[in-house]
């Protein structure tokens, strides 16, 4: 009955996809509760009205993590689901080895089977390893995200601690105050640690004070003794200023419908506001490098708890160094700021800078109208090759020159890229007929996928179903409790009379001794 449940919710499903024009893949593998490996497949498709949709397809146990292996349980679930792997043209990865490798990867060795596959490695992944990188390159930015991991479990691990903690956030008119954790797994965690500590910062400051005063902790001394410094309080405000930015980046790129307009759009954005934030030091009114100073010399702020200067021990027998309040500033922007800002913006242009494919698409695009015949005519070209490649070429460009008319002066002038691209895909429309190779290159670029965190949706859901006392729920019967949690409807909206008729066709070895109804018939 579980398993005709959800065959109840796929069933429109599956037809939808059958009809689409386009459709997207994101797959990404897990472990669950009962270490075993899962790989959960997340399909995009559009009805006929151009509506994009985002849907959990399918969840296969794994016996191992290679390539091959994931190769076969992938074709295992299209050919079950009758997928139509021709309308097959994005495939959306965490951006892991095994899924990318040149030679023998997931990706490769469904492209040798579909060449017009476009293999695409997760926004969101590509942005969190550029965060990590920018902060191997500093070595003090290291250090900064380990002490903040290091608060958080020196109050997560005690009551007694968390409850200094709150008795110093009710002296300062704070509510609810906690130290946030900091996890890779976990996108925006150093952005809400970071705030959130940036705000708080004199509470915590003051409940590490109680406790050296109090109770002799040497933990709380060396954390205090750390957090006391100069250049811990203006890496506390400098990531104020930064985190915002790559957060709002993270947020778009996690968004379920995402599409590739986000990278070209928003990533320049983000790089430009990073290169402000450089430029201006402490000096852009509002920000909170602006404030730091401020706050350092108030009384009833920082100012109560002496922040040190920065102080480092030299070589042995050299004794310590000591700086004088002049040059933290400049020491902290050209050792700390300047460094982290600069690996950050190298990192962001390295991961972003090969979407050559994708950024190919802004020719159906209103920036198109100014730019060069030349390089528009070459982008059309890059679309036609790549998934259209059965098709003249020729065709596809009297399409092309016909429909840019359109912008100009017909029913595509004024609207947005993303507007024309829903108007293209809609097959009830009259643009299919008239452009049907651009109307499928729109579909396209509206399903290929550029993340793979719905995948991970899927497995936090999964998480909350394979619990330890459900640590057996295996194969079909998990499949099936992820098809109903994540795309079943409410209760009541339920079709339980197509689950019923369903029921009554399966063959069933105890025979029914009432007379048959309609339905058992």
């Amino acid at each position: 009955m579980l398993e005709i449940l959800a065959a109840v919710v796929e069933e429109p499903i599956l037809k939808d996809i059958q009809s689409s024009v386009a459709i997207g893949l994101e797959i990404d593998e897990s472990t669950d509760v009962f270490v075993t490996r899962q790989l959960d497949l997340h399909v995009r498709y559009m009805d006929a009205e151009g509506k994009l949709y985002s849907q959990f397809l399918g969840l296969v146990a794994l016996s191992d993590g290679k390539a091959n292996t994931i190769v076969a349980a992938l074709n295992e679930v299209l050919v079950k689901k009758k997928v139509p792997t021709e309308k097959l043209f994005g495939l959306g990865t965490d951006g892991a080895a095994v899924m990318t490798g040149r030679l023998s990867g997931v990706a490769k060795q469904m492209q040798d089977s579909l060449p017009w596959l476009l293999s695409v490695a997760c926004a969101a992944h590509r942005l969190a390893l550029a965060c990590k990188d920018a902060s191997s390159e500093v070595p003090y930015m290291g250090t900064f995200r380990d002490h903040l991991q290091s608060l958080h479990l020196y109050f997560h691990n005690s009551a007694n601690r968390t409850a200094v903690l709150r008795a110093a956030s009710q002296v300062l008119g704070l509510d609810n105050l906690t130290v946030k954790e900091v996890k890779d797994t976990r996108w925006l965690s150093q952005h809400l640690a970071v705030s959130n500590l940036q705000r708080n910062l004199c509470a915590v400051l003051g409940a590490l004070a109680e406790e050296v005063d109090s109770n002799k902790c040497p933990l709380a001394k060396g954390l205090y003794s750390y957090c006391c410094k100069y250049r811990f309080v203006a890496a506390i405000y400098l990531q104020a200023d930064v985190l915002p930015h790559l957060a709002r980046l993270s947020k778009i790129f996690q968004k379920e419908n995402v599409n590739f307009l986000a990278i070209k759009d928003q990533v320049p954005v983000t790089i430009a506001c990073l290169q402000d934030i450089k430029d201006a030091g402490n000096t852009k009114a509002g920000s909170f490098l602006a404030q730091l100073q401020t706050d350092l010399d108030d009384p009833t702020r920082l100012g109560a708890f002496g922040i040190l200067p920065e102080e480092e021990r030299g070589r042995r027998g050299r004794g310590q160094e000591e700086y004088s309040q002049g040059m933290l500033w400049p020491r902290f922007r050209s050792e700390v700021m300047e460094p982290y800002i600069d690996a950050l913006l190298d990192s962001l242009d390295r991961r972003f800078q090969n979407i050559d494919v994708m950024s190919a698409f802004h020719v159906l695009g209103p920036q198109t109208l100014t730019e060069d015949d030349a390089v528009a005519t070459a982008n059309v070209l890059t679309l036609s090759r790549k998934f259209l490649p059965q098709q003249p070429e020729s065709t596809l460009s009297q399409e092309w020159a016909s429909f840019k008319k359109h912008m100009v002066t017909g029913a595509f002038k004024d609207l947005d890229q993303l507007s024309i691209l829903q108007k293209l895909s809609a097959q009830n429309d009259e643009w299919a007929n008239l452009y049907p190779m651009v109307s499928k290159l729109a579909a396209i670029a509206m399903t290929v996928p550029i993340s793979s965190v719905n995948c991970e949706r899927d497995f936090s859901t999964m998480n909350r179903v394979k619990t330890d006392l459900r640590n057996r729920l295996q194969g079909d019967h998990l499949a099936a409790c992820l098809q109903l949690s994540i795309n079943g409807p409410p209760l009541g909206e339920f079709p339980y009379h197509r689950a019923l008729e369903m029921f009554c066709k399966k063959s069933r070895k105890i025979k029914c001794q009432i007379p048959p109804s309609k339905v058992c018939q």
